[in-house]
């Protein structure tokens, strides 16, 4: 028999700039995951040797996120040994899968709880470090799709496609910082944040807002792709995704913990969201950002639910084109997608991000009174998850 799956707490850390002197660059990636499993553990005041398995989405899995972060990390909290754990990798939507599995886990029979989320610290294991240097796609790949190329790239693809100019990138890139620092003010985040302790004093809100900024600000920026290939059949390409309109490059880790309804009537614990849908699919490796379209009309068809009926919206801001490309598929009100700001503002820590988005989407649902939320990623190599989520309280 099925059992429910609710999620009973989400926590994350602030978001640091994922460069020396940022401000959780001088924190190990275990220790970074460490304090915010603490304060979600913390928060519930359960016992952690109940906790069947923590499963952790990574990206760069080498140096100091090679051996099993949320193990290591579990370990350094001072929690009992005999709790496992693993590590996924479905690169930016890592930290979601690893909450889809620990929730169909628990719809399983497998486990009654679990604790589900991601860590990226970027200052520390920078992108693409995991690669060494390698062709991660090998020749036959390369051979059935020659015109494969990087997300940057992929991202001016997708704005050529849309028809979106350089104008509606840095409008919508001001006003992803404008919704996070408006958030932030008003204490927004408050609730979702755990403060973390570095060696500079204890870290309590996100470094990557940057107040401000205007389309007339970022329109000064150039782009940042234009030489990453310059094959022949890109050369009409107008230019326009710049760092300015991308997400920011992020140290970060977020956590969830999802347990059975009998396991949280047994805690005492009030169940805060069920997951309606969840789903993943696999688009175009070429354009490589547009999997949350097709994602989001197989979410909503398995749930049984339509767009409109969604109170808020995540679509993972990787690059402005990808938000805005999924908004001329599903016209739906602007204020409903991307609420409170997203990666262009809060930085997109790759392997936490999924489980970032899940947790200021709840908290998002809970301040306004919303009942469904979505949430999608694309990922690298043209694949993306989708989920939706009920407020329950």
């Amino acid at each position: 028999m099925t059992e429910p799956a609710v999620i009973v707490a989400a926590g994350r850390s602030p978001m640091g700039k994922g460069k020396p002197g940022g401000a959780l660059s001088d924190i190990h990636a275990v220790d970074l995951l460490a304090q915010v499993l603490t304060g979600l553990i913390n928060h519930c005041a359960i016992d952690p040797g109940d906790v069947d398995d923590v499963l952790m989405g990574c990206v760069s899995q080498v140096g100091e996120q090679s051996g099993t972060p949320g193990r290591q990390a579990w370990l350094a909290a001072g929690y009992p040994q005999h709790v496992p754990s693993t590590t996924i990798e479905r690169k930016c939507g890592s930290g979601q899968q690893a909450l889809d599995f620990a929730i169909q886990g628990v719809m399983a029979g497998a486990y009654e709880v679990a604790i589900a989320g991601g860590i990226e610290s970027m200052s520390r294991m920078p992108m693409g470090s995991n690669r060494m240097g390698m062709d991660p796609q090998g020749p036959t790949v390369r051979h059935r799709f020659p015109d494969l190329t990087s997300q940057g790239v992929a991202a001016e693809l997708v704005a050529q496609k849309w028809n979106i100019s350089r104008e509606q990138l840095d409008e919508y890139a001001a006003r992803s910082h404008d919704r996070a620092g408006t958030t932030a003010d008003a204490g927004g985040f408050d609730q979702e944040i755990i403060p973390i302790l570095s060696p500079q004093g204890l870290i309590t809100h996100d470094e990557s807002i940057r107040r401000g900024t205007t389309a007339e600000k970022l329109a000064g920026l150039q782009p940042a792709f234009a030489t990453d290939d310059n094959r022949l059949s890109w050369t009409e390409i107008e230019w326009k995704v710049t760092a300015g309109n991308s997400s920011q490059i992020t140290d970060g880790a977020a956590a969830l913990l999802v347990m059975s309804e009998r396991r949280a009537r047994k805690y005492g614990l009030r169940p805060r969201a069920r997951i309606i849908a969840s789903t993943v699919v696999g688009d175009d490796p070429v354009l490589m950002l547009t999997g949350p379209i097709p994602a989001t009309h197989r979410v909503l068809k398995k749930a049984g639910l339509t767009i409109d009926q969604m109170d808020a919206i995540e679509v993972n801001e990787a690059f402005a084109s990808v938000p805005l490309a999924w908004l001329a598929e599903f016209p739906v009100d602007d204020n409903k997608l991307n609420p409170v700001g997203g990666a262009v503002a809060l930085g997109h820590p790759l392997g936490a991000s999924g489980a970032r988005i899940t947790t200021s989407l709840l908290h998002h649902l809970e301040a306004t009174g919303g009942r469904y939320g979505l949430q999608t990623m694309c990922e690298a190599g043209g694949m993306a998850n989708a989920m939706i989520i009920e407020r329950l309280y």
